[in-house]
């Protein structure tokens, strides 16, 4: 059950963002006066066609849901009709041809914004950036963190939950600057808190950077009762209900809540002897928690979530939402701010100032996905958001075969005055499709390498 809706919500997500994509081409195309013939999401043998009459464009749903494309009228790739050469796209000026083609990252992008608006608009829930504890001689205690420091700003970034703290750090830790956390003690007063560049240098890597740094979040101590249980998922099929409250796990006394997801965690394909107390029983029930991946490192995961304690909200986590204009122009910022952080990432692995276990391939985005989509919509929202960014921003990678790489075609057409020579646009696809091969190897060593891990 787990894997298949794993497999759902990955082809579900892919099937959203290559919509987008390629609907980004079509619209404009038509917008600009360009035929369109087909109109495909996946490759491979159609599984359904619609088209209203031969002169009409053709949709398509074909078997390979990898991607998509739109074909449009071309003399470049077949006889065009003398009446319908205004139509065809090598036909059209140099600015339409770059509208058509930028077309489809935009859009890609413009979803993430609208995906962020829609959780800002909801009402994003997130744990309070109030730091519990710092580590003993880390970079947060020389920086003079203290237990109670509520996280305000992270160098030009608000922190209003741990989450964009977090992205704040990793995203300020590649800038090579000292950064300057701004912070409220307990006492209610606000002050600086500044961390030298050198000592973040790599931390950004890191699976566990605000481990790293030395700063744990403040966490209420709730009661380790299961409030709701994911179907199919390792804890209902062991047979746990809603309502048990955990008391131990191969022999370990369970605390609470917190310690119990830590104990589930580190013990990903390990059996664990539990001991519930349901009503006025006691009852022991071995759950062995799925291996999964997050952050680099597999981890125990049985989808279960805790009992809900409303009185605790207002003490340890904060909704944020916004207005709907003030919503547009965070999630707008935060797109942006997620886009220039890839593309950081990206060019620090080209000079192999960063990992390649940076890269995500279908393996780890389909885990990502599956689970994103268990824990609601939200996260599910916010998933697609990213995965829609990261779209967005490889395919406007100058490399031929990608639109980035179309671009860069015209750019030298419009340096040139012509356009370039079809043997030369031909070598360079050939160069495209070799480096495409070569990452999408990489992406599946990376992943294959996890998994075996």
């Amino acid at each position: 059950m787990d894997m298949l809706f794993t497999i759902a919500a990955f082809v579900v997500a892919l099937g959203i963002l290559i919509t987008v994509h390629e609907f980004g081409h079509f619209w404009v195309a038509r917008r600009l006066g360009v035929k369109v013939l087909r109109f495909s999401i996946g490759f491979g043998r159609p599984l359904l066609r619609v088209q209203r009459d031969a002169e009409a464009t053709e949709y398509v749903l074909a078997a390979i849901p990898l991607g998509g494309y739109v074909k449009m009228l071309d003399e470049r790739e077949g006889e065009v009709p003398s009446g319908q050469l205004h139509l065809a796209f090598n036909r059209q000026p140099l600015w339409r041809r770059v509208a058509i083609v930028a077309a489809g990252p935009v859009f890609n992008l413009v979803f993430a914004v609208l995906a962020y608006w829609l959780v800002f608009i909801g009402g994003d829930l997130g744990l309070r950036p109030v730091v519990a504890e710092v580590t003993p001689d880390s970079i947060a205690a020389e920086a003079g963190f203290e237990p109670g420091d509520e996280l305000l700003r992270v160098g030009d970034r608000d922190s209003p939950t741990w989450e964009s703290a977090l992205f704040a750090f990793a995203a300020q830790a590649m800038d090579g600057r000292d950064l300057a956390v701004r912070v409220r003690g307990e006492d209610g007063l606000e002050r600086d808190r500044l961390i030298h560049s050198d000592l973040l240098s790599g931390l950004e890597e890191s699976p566990d950077l605000m481990g790293k740094l030395g700063l744990s979040p403040r966490r209420p101590e709730i009661p380790a009762v299961i409030g709701e249980l994911v179907a199919g998922e390792a804890a209902e099929r062991a047979g746990l209900q809603v309502g048990d409250r955990i008391l131990s796990a191969n022999g370990t006394r369970v605390r609470d809540w917190h310690h119990w997801v830590e104990l589930v965690r580190a013990s990903p394909g390990i059996p664990l002897d539990v001991e519930v107390q349901r009503g006025s029983e006691r009852r022991r029930i071995t759950v062995t928690p799925q291996s999964t991946e997050s952050n680099g490192e597999r981890i125990g995961r049985i989808g279960a979530a805790v009992e809900r304690h409303e009185e605790m909200t207002d003490d340890y986590l904060v909704t944020v939402s916004y207005g709907p204009l003030e919503a547009l122009g965070v999630a707008t910022h935060k797109t942006f701010d997620m886009a220039h952080l890839m593309l950081k990432v990206m060019g620090r692995m080209l000079v192999g100032r960063a990992s390649v276990d940076n890269l995500s391939g279908p393996i780890t985005i389909a885990e990502a996905a599956g689970r994103s989509a268990s824990y609601g919509l939200d996260p599910f929202l916010k998933f697609l958001a990213v995965v829609s960014v990261s779209l967005g921003v490889l395919n406007l990678l100058p490399i031929p075969v990608l639109d980035g790489g179309h671009l860069l075609y015209f750019f030298i057409e419009w340096v040139k005055g012509s356009p370039m020579s079809e043997t030369a646009q031909i070598q360079g696809q050939k160069l495209g499709i070799m480096i495409l091969a070569a990452l999408m190897t990489l992406a599946f060593y990376v992943d294959l390498s996890r998994l075996l891990s």
